[in-house]
């Protein structure tokens, strides 16, 4: 265990980067992820698509934005990001909510009665209802070119033309909370 410790005595256990990935991407392809972020406030959303690779000799996580967000602000500006896994069902309603309602417009983390717990090497809280977290600093963003883009992936996903912005974040630090 780390020496230190978080309100309520949730200690940190650092892991490699990739001993929870099938797990990640469990919760990334059925019930999403919180990617949090702070510009002027502390903010979270859901993200359900993005991933855990290897870029560049360092483990990255790209995080998808669409350009229309309130988090794609606070990242494309700060350059960092923390991804807080839930590894149980118990934040249904809490996902729910963070997942269709704008940081814009609400304090997601008073209204899901949601911890916000420091990052320990980014200034971006993790979620200390989750279990499992990541903490990213961004090393490369890139926006989405829609002529690129296949045309039946472009129909289906971007009829409003809200393309993601890809934001690769060189993972700085992978931990588990009690």
């Amino acid at each position: 265990m780390c020496e230190r410790c978080y309100p309520g005595n949730n200690a940190v256990k650092h892991i490699p980067y990739d001993q929870y990935l099938d797990k990640v991407n469990y919760r990334l392809s059925h019930s999403g992820v919180f990617l949090t972020s702070h510009k002027d406030k502390d903010n979270t959303m859901v993200m359900g698509w993005g991933g855990i690779t290897w870029y560049w000799r360092r483990p990255i996580f790209i995080v998808p934005v669409r350009t229309t967000r309130y988090t794609w602000h606070a990242i494309n500006e700060t350059g960092v990001f923390t991804v807080s896994v839930p590894l149980n069902d118990e934040l249904r309603e809490a996902m729910a909510f963070c997942g269709s309602k704008s940081g814009r417009d609400y304090d997601k983390f008073k209204e899901c009665n949601l911890t916000a717990l420091p990052g320990k090497f980014v200034r971006v809280p993790v979620i200390g209802e989750c279990n499992l977290h990541y903490e990213c600093k961004v090393v490369f963003k890139q926006t989405m070119e829609p002529s690129l883009l296949d045309g039946g992936i472009r129909e289906r996903h971007y009829k409003e033309h809200d393309f993601h912005t890809m934001f690769y974040g060189e993972i700085a630090a992978c931990y588990l909370t009690e």
